[in-house]
Formats: structure tokens, C-alpha cells, sequence
């Protein structure tokens, strides 16, 4: 079997506006204290940069392989082709209809075409609320924590898989064998750096090693798990944007605070 493509850019919905910034860093500015107060407790060892910066977050759709730039230009034309207000509303006459009660062989009532289209254009944004944190592993021993976007009606979830459908029906998109999974990504060790000589991330003269960049540590994330599964990183915030973003954060300055950002390459509003 073939090595699967190196990835160089991924689909998105990115999750900071300026509604949604100010709940996220909150969020994230508390994370950090229990992050540091489950490193004591435990012999976990959870690196502080291991936590993502709030400019990072988002839901990505999928991830996409373009080796020096080929068949870039294609994605961005079908990403600024696509019409996903349209989709948006079809998702929600579908579920919609799902909540509808009908006899047994009756399919529920269309509306005429003139509502559709006025539907569509008064389509009210799409919000999103994150709860909670969840383990990508085995909680006792895993790498990264991620919130789940709160989606009763399997709105966004639809939504998220036809846009990722168009991309992988072009060859635009490496499909995967497993279900789409939604979430925005808090906490990754494979983004810790090594610390200097004689220093990790619990301060000097602490041995406990760390891999390199690039590698993943894993630690126990039972505690925060436990503590933060009520817990609501952002509630009810508008987001209207897609994005075909490179590989790779870059730092930024936001009024004064470093953050990092994902570059964004093309994008479509809705």
C-alpha cells in the first residue's frame, strides 16, 4: 500500500470572530491553571504550550495534499464556487422534514419554489456551541483534547459532510475511511518544544523528559476530562466562513497578545 499523501492544506470552518473571541480566550485562559494543577496532581506530565492558541481553533472538514502547489488553484475555484448558504438551508429542510409528522408512506410537503429561495436568502447564521473536552486516545494515555460542537439536529454535521463530499468527489480531498468527527482541537502535545538543558515544562531541576517536536507525549487526561465535561468553551456564536488554510500556524499580534492564525489561501462566506 502506497504512503498516504503528506497533507499541505485542510477545509475548515474557522471558530474566532469577533462574538466568539472574547468566550474562547476566557476559555482558554482558565484551561491553563488546571492544565498546570493536573500536572502536580498526577505523574502526567501536560506541557503548557502544548495548548492551542484561541486564533487556532476551528472545525476542520478535511485535509488536503497539494505537493508544490499542484491542484491548489483547483480547490480554491471550487471552494469560492460553492454556494453554501444553499446547502446550509437544504440541510435544514431535511431536518426539518425529520421532525415532521406524516402518516406511514407519506412523504412530508415541499414548500413552493418561491419560499425555498426567499428561505435561503433570510437563512439565519449558522451558531455553534462547544462543550465539554473529549480524549482523540485512550484518555489514560492519550495526546490530544479536543470540545465537541453541540449538534442536536445533526445540522452542522450534514452540512460539514456535503461540503467535504464536493471536494472529495473532485479528487480534491483525501478520503477518509472513518466518519467525519467535529471538534476544535485545545490541547496537542505535538506541538511542544523542548525544553533547555536541565528545565522541562514543571520548572527547573524537574527530569521528566519530553519528546521532541513533532512527537506525542501522552498523559493522563481522566482528571480534566471528569472536570470539564459540562464545561461551555463558546455558546450560541455566529460563524459564516469557509476556509482552505495552509499547514501551519503563524504567529500574530492581537492588540497587544500573541496568538497564531492559520493562513488562509481561499475562502467563501455564507
Amino acid at each position: 500500500m502506497p504512503p498516504k499523501p503528506f497533507p499541505t492544506h485542510f477545509l475548515c470552518i474557522p471558530l474566532v470572530t469577533p462574538s466568539s473571541r472574547p468566550q474562547l480566550s476566557q476559555s482558554v485562559l482558565s484551561f491553563a491553571p488546571d492544565v498546570a494543577a493536573e500536572t502536580a496532581e498526577t505523574a502526567s506530565v501536560i506541557p503548557q504550550s502544548a495548548i492551542r492558541p484561541v486564533g487556532t481553533l476551528h472545525l476542520t472538514l478535511g485535509v488536503c495534499s497539494f505537493p508544490k502547489n499542484e491542484g491548489l488553484e483547483a480547490a480554491k475555484d471550487l471552494l469560492r464556487s460553492l454556494k453554501p448558504r444553499e446547502i446550509l438551508a437544504g440541510v435544514r429542510r431535511e431536518a426539518a422534514a425529520r421532525t415532521t409528522t406524516t402518516l406511514p408512506g407519506e412523504n412530508p410537503p415541499k414548500p413552493p419554489e418561491g419560499e425555498v429561495k426567499e428561505e435561503e436568502e433570510t437563512e439565519p447564521p449558522l451558531k455553534i456551541t462547544l462543550r465539554g473536552l473529549a480524549s482523540m486516545q485512550t484518555p489514560q494515555k492519550t495526546s490530544v483534547l479536543y470540545a465537541r460542537p453541540v449538534d442536536d439536529r445533526g445540522v452542522l454535521q450534514t452540512f460539514c459532510e456535503k461540503l467535504r463530499g464536493v471536494f472529495i468527489d473532485a479528487g480534491l480531498m483525501q478520503e477518509e475511511n472513518r466518519p467525519l468527527l467535529l471538534h476544535a482541537t485545545v490541547l496537542n502535545t505535538i506541538y511542544v518544544k523542548n525544553p533547555p538543558p536541565g528545565e522541562s515544562e514543571g520548572g527547573r531541576g524537574n527530569k521528566r523528559k519530553r519528546g521532541r517536536r513533532g512527537e506525542k507525549q501522552a498523559f493522563d487526561a481522566r482528571g480534566l476530562i471528569d472536570r470539564y465535561e459540562d464545561h461551555v468553551w463558546m455558546r450560541d456564536c455566529p460563524v459564516g466562513r469557509i476556509e482552505l488554510c495552509k499547514m501551519g500556524a503563524k504567529k500574530i499580534d492581537v492588540d497587544g497578545v500573541e496568538d497564531e492564525v492559520y493562513e488562509a489561501v481561499a475562502e467563501v462566506e455564507f
